[in-house]
């Protein structure tokens, strides 16, 4: 089955003439994410050139893929939007409320059993609003989504920062918060600042030992976690073509973890052999006749440094396996280094578990290449040392890789098979032991590893690899083992090399799938009925946020002074938190309990200035909200890095957070803020962050005359008597300065609606 074909026909038979004329308003040669943006423009054909970094451009996205944590908010705004049906096709997939425990079918009906209420409640809800629903077990969304959704040239958002993954089939794909997924579903245009560039070149071709992943593990080293704001990287040249569709998603999956608004791949063969091997023969061939359109022009990847904002060259033929971490994606050690850099820093070497899969590495190919491996343990006499785990991505591959006897060969070594979901990758794991906060190592090949990501012990310590890489390391059990030059011993005491990794990129029988878990919308849905218990403890109606009372804010008080990486893991934790993720009252418990206080250098504890004492910080804000107390949160750089989850803005303003003031935003973030109706700051001079004390009140000036470009004034009020004045710059144009004033971007909504 072709999903929105007649979509993607339309798509198509435009982009030649809206390229064209984009290209004649330019004045020059196009690359690949220019064609895409500038044929999603929601003027239709441009008129006028845009600046990159600077510009505010409307765009007309093709679809919304929405995942039930996220979907939750997200269609709880859209129902006070006053429409009938979604003005574009979108989609729900249920993957992150299944905690991986057991295995993938006990797994599965308990998760199945305890959200029952969250699923009935999005599944009436995409029924009556005309959105697909894919059931719990059907797969993790990226996965899907590239199995079914994503095609060359497309543009997608989606509730979830690896949205990007559809990268990977040439698409610009988007992570965003739910409520800009609700301006799309409401039909109106989708605003993004316009992207800068950044070009990879990727010589030569992987062979060995070195996959996908590591390409982008070394950019991820290159560019750091924050390298990426604001830009799209788009990746080009003979390693690129050289490459699966699938590996190019997973490169495309972890620029999320660079901070980039996405990055692409241009159309080639190999995405014309996934689009055929997915039963979108259609597509395919839609694709190759417009296929020039479909990359850069040639003069671009010819003389890349006159078209892109920065290059970056990287020989796949020379390019080393790499483990990053712990703790952060964008610490990059090349294997050869590991065993010095584990005895510098003081890394526990013994491997406690392996973990493949998630929505980065869950492909046939990958699989496929790991079981290569599995095969060898019997095979030369070796046993499993460490605990080693697959999540499967699709219920599609699951399926494939059970008919063609991977799983038994990964299941014969004592190997673990979760559900087709999120599960450990983010925290919905519940790893025996854990609890213990222990000291430990695990690999895993998902794409983040912040401190608690995986099984909220903060000691133990996260390096993601290459699923094959990873799958070798839990075979030797040591994060010193190097599978290029080290041997094993087996059984009989011999000393053993594992062979490299091999595989197939598609699966030669075919992909084959009894039921994918896919369930279509009705037809009509106006008598559709959706029912949320006033009572529940998991669901919540929303309410409009209050409009700004005109006037400029005085005496806020300080909540908290971040200290160091505060990501939306430490601002609204996932784990067990993802149960409340559709009500926000009881979700905003979690606010803010991962930050590092600055002044005490502890998590979940600051000062209320209100009675002088040390408390948790939901409890905290709730009492200067009770008291009728603005404040202000204050953080260091990258604030908001990590996932696209606005439950991270929608809390703070719920609980009375008047703004956020911060040395720098990562873009989802600071876009989620802006859309809640909250002022997303950042200092003007980045040591004024020093100037910040524990018991100050703090007045917010200018907002009477609140205007792009103009900072505000903030004066700071000591508890000593005395004050000092700071600036702080802001990046709010005329409309994102209407969605301040009149409280929330879905109030303004609501209102065009209800004319």
């Amino acid at each position: 089955m072709v999903f929105d074909l007649e979509m993607i026909k339309k798509v198509y038979a435009q982009f030649p003439g809206r390229v064209e004329a984009a290209r004649k308003i330019v004045g020059r040669p196009l690359t690949l994410t220019e064609k895409i943006l500038y044929a999603h423009l929601w003027q239709g054909d441009a008129t006028h050139s845009f600046e990159r970094g600077k510009s505010y451009v409307d765009f007309a996205p093709d679809r919304v893929a929405m995942q039930d944590a996220t979907a939750q908010m997200a269609l709880l705004q859209f129902m006070q939007a006053g429409r009938n049906k979604v003005a574009v096709p979108s989609t729900v997939h249920c993957d992150h409320l299944i905690v991986a425990k057991d295995n993938s079918v006990t797994d599965l009906q308990r998760a199945v059993n305890e959200s029952s209420e969250v699923y009935d409640f999005l599944a009436s809800v995409s029924n009556k609003y005309g959105i697909g629903f894919w059931k719990p077990g059907a797969g993790i969304i990226h996965q899907v989504v590239l199995e079914n959704y994503a095609f060359p040239g497309g543009m997608m958002i989606g509730t979830d920062s690896h949205t990007v993954n559809a990268g990977g089939l040439g698409m610009i794909a988007i992570g965003v918060g739910g409520a800009d997924a609700c301006d799309v579903m409401s039909g109106l245009a989708w605003e993004l600042k316009m992207p800068k560039l950044i070009g990879i070149k990727l010589t030569g071709k992987l062979s060995g030992w070195t996959a996908p992943k590591d390409v982008i593990l070394k950019v991820a080293g290159i560019l750091t976690v924050k390298g990426g704001t604001g830009a799209v990287v788009e990746y080009f040249g003979e390693g690129a073509v050289a490459m699966s569709c699938t590996g190019k998603g997973t490169i495309c999956n972890m620029g999320a973890e660079i901070g980039a608004t996405t990055s692409t791949f241009g159309y080639d063969d190999s995405m014309s052999r996934y689009l055929k091997a997915t039963g979108r023969d259609e597509v395919a061939a839609l694709a190759d006749g417009i296929r020039q359109h479909l990359n850069g022009d040639p003069e671009v990847y010819a003389d890349p440094e006159k078209y892109f904002d920065q290059v970056i060259e990287i020989n796949l033929s020379e390019l080393e396996p790499h483990l990053n971490g712990p703790f952060t994606p964008d610490l990059a050690t090349p294997l050869s280094k590991m065993k010095e850099e584990a005895a510098k820093n003081g890394w526990p070497t013994k491997i406690e578990v392996g973990l493949i899969g998630s929505c980065t590495n869950s492909s046939y190919e990958d699989i496929s290449r790991s079981v290569s491996l599995a095969k060898q343990v019997a095979n030369k006499g070796l046993t499993l040392k460490s605990e080693f785990t697959i999540t499967p991505g699709s219920e599609q591959v699951r399926y494939t890789i059970e008919r063609d006897g991977f799983l038994n060969v990964f299941q014969e070594i004592g190997a673990t098979v979760f559900a087709n979901a999120c599960g450990p990758c983010i925290g919905m794991w519940e790893r025996v032991g854990a609890e213990k906060q222990e000291r430990n190592t695990i690999v895993h090949s998902f794409n983040r590893n912040f401190a608690k990501r995986a099984d909220g012990n903060p000691n133990t310590l996260a390096f993601v690899g290459s699923p094959e890489l990873v799958t070798a390391l839990a075979i030797a059990g040591d994060l010193n083992f190097n599978p290029i030059t080290d041997t094993l011993i087996n059984n009989k005491g011999e000393k053993v090399k594992l062979d490299p990794p091999t595989g197939d990129e598609l699966p030669p029988k075919g992909f084959s799938v009894d039921d994918p878990g896919y369930q279509a919308p009705a037809e009509d849905g106006s008598g559709v009925k959706v029912i949320v218990d006033p009572t529940s403890k998991r669901l919540q109606l929303l309410d409009p946020f209050a409009p700004w009372e005109g006037t400029d804010l005085k005496g806020l008080k300080l909540l908290i002074k971040a200290k160091g990486k505060c990501t939306t893991d430490h601002i609204s934790m996932a784990g067990p938190w993802l149960k409340f993720r559709g009500h926000l009252d009881n979700i905003s418990n979690n606010l803010l309990i991962g930050a590092v206080n600055f002044y005490n250098e502890k998590t979940d504890n600051v000062k209320n200035q209100l009675t002088g004492e040390y408390g948790p910080v939901p409890a905290t804000q709730r009492a200067y909200k009770a008291a009728g107390v603005g404040t202000i949160v204050v953080g260091d750089e990258n604030y908001g890095e990590g996932s696209s989850r606005e439950h991270a803005a929608m809390e703070p303003r719920h609980l009375g957070v008047r703004a956020v003031l911060v040395k720098s935003f990562a873009r989802i973030h600071e876009t989620n803020l802006k859309k809640q109706g909250m002022l997303a700051l950042t200092f003007a001079d980045k040591s004024d962050y020093d100037k910040i004390r524990e018991d100050d009140s703090i007045d917010i000036d200018g907002l009477t005359t609140f205007l792009p470009n103009k900072p505000l004034e903030l004066v700071l009020h000591h508890k000593d008597g005395t004050s000092e004045t700071i600036l702080a710059n802001h990046s709010y144009n005329e409309q994102q300065i209407e969605w301040f004033k009149e409280g929330a971007a879905l109030n303004i909504i609501r209102r065009q609606f209800a004319k």
